[in-house]
């Protein structure tokens, strides 16, 4: 409901203070009471299916659900070491500098938020890959050096084939999940060279935009679209974070929705 400040109240919904005031007069006036009940009965049904009403009611919501996302993203940034913090804001601060030039350049509103939010979705795929490589660069107790060690020294003692069968069957078993295991760290040394490549990709992209806004004279649309090669969907690369990644992912996909039903109305 659409709320107003009111001097030691607070925000009041505007429904309430005019129900209040027809309750105050209805005491001088009885009358009163029986239209504040006919205005209540008529208005309110008529705003639920305003459009603009609607999106005033939304605009709201989405204000508050703004505020917990900024808290979860910054929790995320918080949790990264030092230098990756940096890079994380030297992109954001050229990404800065992009829509400064546009708005010297006298850009339309429509191109500078077209642009502010291509730009913010690279920002916030920057940051997953930063997350992303924090929890595959955890220290193990193992390396993979010492998987490899332990994966032979178990195949020559199935060659010679002196244990007994439940032994063998036990040596087999663990075989397997060692031999799992190392797949598991050679692919985890994969992806993080793919969220390097990604995050390199990520900043080139960024100066190039940054340079063609300063060179052209005529302010262009940025497109955010960019094919990683690391897959940061396939399995869980975000450690406990996940969840976290998963409820912002969701809510930055609904802010795009309701503003792009807004532009249309």
């Amino acid at each position: 409901m659409v709320s107003v400040d009111v001097p030691s109240l607070g925000r009041v919904p505007v429904n309430a203070l005019g129900a209040t005031a027809f309750a105050i007069l209805g005491f001088a006036q009885p009358a009163f009471w029986l239209l504040g009940l006919a205005i209540e009965a008529a208005v309110l049904p008529a705003l639920a299916f305003n459009p603009r009403f609607q999106q005033v009611v939304e605009a709201q919501s989405l204000e508050l659900s703004q505020g917990d996302a900024d808290q979860k993203r910054q929790a995320l940034v918080k949790l990264l070491e030092s230098g990756a913090q940096q890079r994380l804001w030297a992109l954001a601060k050229k990404c800065s500098q992009v829509l400064d030039v546009y708005r010297t350049q006298q850009a339309d509103d429509y191109i500078i938020d077209s642009n502010d939010q291509a730009l913010k979705n690279l920002e916030w795929s920057y940051l997953k890959l930063l997350v992303a490589r924090h929890h595959l660069l955890n220290p193990t107790s193992e390396t993979e050096q010492s998987l490899e060690r332990k994966i032979q020294s178990l195949d020559k003692d199935l060659q010679d084939g002196e244990e007994t069968e439940s032994l063998r069957q036990s040596k087999l078993a663990t075989l397997n999940i060692l031999k799992k295991r190392l797949a598991t760290m050679r692919k985890k040394e994969q992806t993080l060279e793919e969220i390097e490549s990604d995050l390199t990709r990520i900043d080139n992209q960024v100066d190039l935009i940054l340079e063609n806004a300063s060179v052209q004279g005529k302010p262009q649309t940025i497109s955010s679209d960019i094919e990683l090669a690391s897959d940061l969907l396939g399995g869980s690369v975000f450690g406990e974070d996940q969840l976290a990644i998963s409820e912002l992912e969701r809510t930055y996909s609904q802010h795009k929705k309701t503003r792009t039903q807004q532009e249309m109305s």
